[in-house]
């Protein structure tokens, strides 16, 4: 189950900068931990979780191995890219296929780098964007309506399906003609599904990335202040980051980079605020499993109950799901691990219909 986040931004906004320090990092980690693979535009992270580090050691596990969130830089945005302007057609292919934006928005004044309006204005950056992004669902959705009010006309579940989907596609128009993206639309969980396969740009939910100049980057300026307020208004998440100081934590060892971090008043770098935010924003959470061999985090969805978590692993787990050995993360730590929360009565058995906490450490058992 791989969650991809998608970076975009106009040209000059510090995008490639961003990229590349995360890349850096996601090869840094390729030593530590298997499976990170780096493609030009792709950059696999492991997701920073310091719990994993205690349960390995209590563990007493010869590998650690963390969940890993995808970022794609996807091919820079101008106005007009929703009428196939620059790149605009690969940038809209390619922001489909994403569960989450990362708007990455120019908060710094530097007379060196143009900018492409030529003013130094974050929410208007974004107003740019985003109207490419809705003007491309309103066109996309348009030429469905007549084909979907033909076969809504019928008869059978062929018919049925239309009219459902017909209702979200008109949901959908009404907002987006409003000037409003998709992802406010009013839907039932029911219709999620749905909604989803309409493949609509707007529909993804969104994570600013304020990049702001060195000075900033503990504490953010006017600029990034007043995407903070937009992200607030919209149900969004905006995180402060310098993309210079990234770059340059991305370069240096390991041992020395607690202490660039204290000399620019930071306690954890922009990029683990950054691929933390996204995490949640996808609304994720991790159960761990703990044993001599690894201690693994798993990715499931918040909700999910224990043979869907149990599927993650493999297939077969979920089939054959007969209960879940249960303890949570603060007890497994408090009783020095797994033996120490069975004595203390700490260990739960849970059956299907038990809905996975954050930090749930978890033994499967089940039925070949």
């Amino acid at each position: 189950m791989g969650f991809k986040c998608g970076i975009v931004g106009l040209p000059n906004v510090g995008k490639s900068t961003l990229f590349n320090a995360l890349t850096q990092t996601a090869a840094a980690q390729a030593a530590n931990y298997p499976f990170c693979t780096i493609e030009p535009n792709v950059g696999e992270i492991a997701v920073p979780d310091p719990r994993l580090d205690r349960l390995a050691a209590l563990g007493k596990s010869e590998q650690i191995i963390p969940t890993r969130i995808t970022f794609v830089d996807i091919a820079g945005l101008v106005r007009g890219a929703s009428k196939g302007e620059g790149l605009g057609n690969q940038f809209l292919a390619t922001i489909r296929e994403v569960d989450a934006i990362v708007h990455v928005v120019r908060c710094f004044v530097d007379d060196d780098i143009t900018h492409v309006e030529n003013k130094i204005d974050p929410l208007a950056d974004i107003e740019t964007i985003e109207t490419e992004l809705m003007l491309a669902d309103l066109d996309s959705l348009e030429k469905r309506v007549d084909a979907l009010e033909k076969k809504a006309k019928g008869t059978g579940e062929d018919a049925k399906s239309a009219k459902e989907m017909l209702d979200l596609v008109n949901r959908s128009l009404v907002l987006l003609r409003e000037g409003k993206p998709a992802r406010l639309v009013e839907r039932k969980p029911e219709e999620e599904k749905l909604f989803h396969s309409l493949g609509l740009l707007t529909s993804a939910p969104v994570l600013y990335a304020c990049n702001v100049e060195e000075a900033s980057a503990a504490s953010g300026n006017d600029f990034s202040r007043k995407v903070e307020q937009r992200a607030k208004e919209e149900g969004a998440v905006a995180v402060v980051i310098s993309a210079k100081i990234e770059s340059e934590i991305a370069t240096l060892p390991p041992a020395e980079r607690a202490e660039f971090l204290e000399a620019v008043g930071l306690k954890e770098t922009g990029l683990d605020r950054l691929i933390r935010a996204g995490y949640a924003l996808l609304h994720l959470v991790t159960y761990f499993t703990v044993g001599p061999k690894e201690t693994r985090a798993w990715t499931i969805h918040l909700g999910t109950k224990a043979p869907q978590a149990a599927g993650v692993i493999h297939s077969d787990f979920e089939q054959g799901f007969i209960r879940a050995e249960t303890i949570g993360y603060d007890d497994y730590i408090a009783t020095g691990g797994e033996a120490g929360a069975r004595d203390a009565g700490k260990m739960r058995l849970e059956g299907k219909d038990y809905v996975v906490a954050d930090g749930d450490v978890m033994h499967f058992r089940f039925a070949t």
